[in-house]
C-alpha cells in the first residue's frame, strides 16, 4: 500500500547493493565498455591483414606480436602496480591501446597499411594490457569486502562475458558492413571511455605503500608470496597447462573438425556461443552460491574442462558439442569467481597486483608452444588421440591438484582481514575445522 508521502515523494531510484561502492561500479562500466570493443576489434585487426593482401600466417604475426610483449612486461606491470597507484598505471595503459588503436584504424581506413606496422601496433598494445591487467585485478579486489566478495565478483565478469559475447557479435555485423577499420576506431574510442571512468577511481583507502627497494626486490617479493603458498602456486601450474591444451584444442582442432566432420564452420560458431553462455550461466549460479570451501569446489568443476576435446574426438554432432561446451564454460566461471575470492582473501592488498602478474603469466606462457605444437602432434598421432590426450592432461593435473592438502581446506571467511594484515599460515591455507572455530567466535 502506498502512503501520500510515498505518493509526494515521486519514484525513487533503486538502490544499489552495499557491496557495489563507486569504485566497484566505474570498473564494471569500464570493463563492459572495453570488452564490446575489444572482441570485435580482434576479429577486425584478422581481416584487415587479410584485406591488406596478407595470409594466414601474416595474421599470426600479427597475434603474435601482441602476446609476445604480454609475457615479457607482466611481472613488471604487477610489481609496478603495487608500487603506484593502480588506477593511475590503468588510465595510463588504456591511453596507450587508445593511441596504438586509433592509429592502426587509420591506417586501415586510408589503405595504406603493412604488415610491420600492424605487428609494432599490436606490439603496443599487448605492452599496455601487460600492464593494465595486474593492476586491474588489484584495483578490483581492493574495491570489495566482506562476504559479498563472490557475488560482486561473479557479477563484474558476468557483465565482462556478456559484454565481450555481445561485441563479438556486433563486430562481426559491423565489419561485414563497414569494414574494420571503423570497427578498430570503434575500440579506440572504447579504451577512451573506458580510461576516463577509471580517472575518477578513489584510491584514497588504499594504505600509502611502503618505500621497497627497487624493481627486482619487489619482483622478489611477489615471488616470495606466489610460493608460500601450495594452494596458490599448485594450481597456476595446473593452468599453465590446462589452458595451453583447452586453447590448442578450440584454436586449432576445433575448426578442423567442423570443416572435415561437422559440414563446416557454423556448427564450431554455435558451439564457441555456447560456451560464452555458458560463463555467464555459470556467473549467475556464483550469484547465489557461496560454497565454503573455495578451491575444492572450484577445483571439481575444472574436469568438466576436458569434454570438450573429448566431444571433438568422437566427434559429436552440433548440438551435442555445444552442449558441452556450455557445460564448460558454465563450470569454468565456477572456478574463476571462487579463485578471485580465495586471492582476494587470503594475498595483502599491497600485493595482489604482483601475485595476479604470476598468476596470469603462468596460465598464459605455454598458450604459444601448445598451439604450436598442436599440428605436430596431430601427424604425430592422429588429430582423434591428440584431442584425447589434451582431455587426458586436463583430468590427471586436476586429480593431481586435488591431492594438495590446502585445496580441500581453504575456507570461505565470513569477515575479511584488513588490508596489509592478511598473513601465509604455515601451510597457506586455513582448514575447514579452524576456519569453522574463527566463523563461531566472530
Amino acid at each position: 500500500m502506498t502512503s501520500p508521502a510515498d505518493a509526494d515523494a515521486g519514484p525513487r531510484r533503486p538502490r544499489r547493493p552495499p557491496w557495489a561502492g563507486r569504485n566497484y561500479t566505474l570498473l564494471t562500466a569500464a570493463a563492459i565498455a572495453t570488452n564490446l570493443g575489444s572482441q570485435g576489434a580482434l576479429i577486425a585487426s584478422a581481416f584487415a591483414v587479410l584485406e591488406s593482401g596478407g595470409g594466414a600466417g601474416d595474421v599470426g604475426l600479427v597475434a603474435a606480436a601482441r602476446t609476445i610483449p604480454l609475457v615479457l612486461f607482466l611481472l613488471v606491470g604487477g610489481a609496478l602496480a603495487d608500487r603506484l597507484p593502480r588506477h593511475r598505471v590503468m588510465v595510463a595503459a588504456n591511453a596507450v591501446n587508445c593511441v596504438s588503436q586509433a592509429t592502426f584504424a587509420a591506417l586501415v581506413l586510408t589503405g595504406d597499411a603493412r604488415l610491420w606496422q600492424m605487428m609494432a601496433l599490436a606490439a603496443l598494445g599487448g605492452t599496455g594490457h601487460a600492464f593494465f591487467s595486474p593492476a586491474s585485478e588489484g584495483m578490483l579486489m581492493s574495491s570489495v569486502s566482506g562476504e559479498q566478495a563472490g557475488r560482486a565478483f561473479a557479477l563484474y565478469r558476468m557483465s565482462m562475458h556478456g559484454a565481450g559475447i555481445g561485441g563479438a557479435a556486433l563486430g562481426g555485423a559491423l565489419i561485414a558492413v563497414i569494414g574494420p577499420g571503423w570497427v578498430l576506431a570503434v575500440d579506440a574510442a572504447a579504451f577512451l571511455v573506458a580510461g576516463a571512468l577509471r580517472a575518477f577511481l578513489d584510491v584514497s583507502h588504499i594504505p600509502p605503500r611502503e618505500p621497497g627497494g627497487g624493481m627486482l626486490a619487489d619482483l622478489r617479493d611477489g615471488w616470495r608470496e606466489f610460493t608460500a603458498r601450495p594452494w596458490l602456486w599448485t594450481i597456476v601450474v595446473q593452468f599453465a597447462v590446462v589452458n595451453a591444451v583447452v586453447v590448442a584444442a578450440e584454436a586449432v582442432y576445433g575448426p578442423l573438425v567442423a570443416r572435415d566432420e561437422l559440414g563446416g564452420a557454423g556448427p564450431w560458431g554455435l558451439a564457441l556461443a555456447a560456451f560464452g553462455a555458458g560463463t555467464v550461466g555459470g556467473a549467475l549460479v556464483m550469484m547465489r552460491w557461496k560454497p565454503r570451501r573455495l578451491l575444492l569446489a572450484g577445483t571439481l568443476c575444472v574436469f568438466p574442462l576436458a569434454l570438450p576435446s573429448a566431444g571433438l574426438a568422437v566427434p559429436l554432432p552440433g548440438a551435442g558439442l555445444a552442449v558441452v561446451m556450455f557445460l564448460a564454460g558454465l563450470s569454468v566461471e565456477v572456478f574463476g569467481v571462487s579463485w578471485m575470492t580465495a586471492l582476494h582473501q587470503e594475498i595483502a592488498e599491497e600485493k595482489l597486483s604482483r601475485v595476479s602478474a604470476y598468476d596470469m603469466l603462468g596460465s598464459i606462457g605455454m598458450m604459444p608452444v601448445a598451439t604450436a605444437l598442436a599440428g605436430p602432434a596431430e601427424s604425430a598421432f592422429g588429430r582423434a588421440y591428440a584431442l584425447w590426450g589434451c582431455s587426458a592432461l586436463v583430468i590427471l593435473l586436476t586429480a593431481a591438484v586435488l591431492t594438495v592438502p590446502d585445496v580441500r581446506r581453504l575456507t570461505r571467511r565470513t569477515t575479511t582481514p584488513a588490508a596489509g594484515t592478511r598473513k601465509a599460515t604455515e601451510t597457506g591455507a586455513v582448514s575447514a575445522d579452524a576456519e569453522g572455530a574463527v566463523g563461531r567466535a566472530g
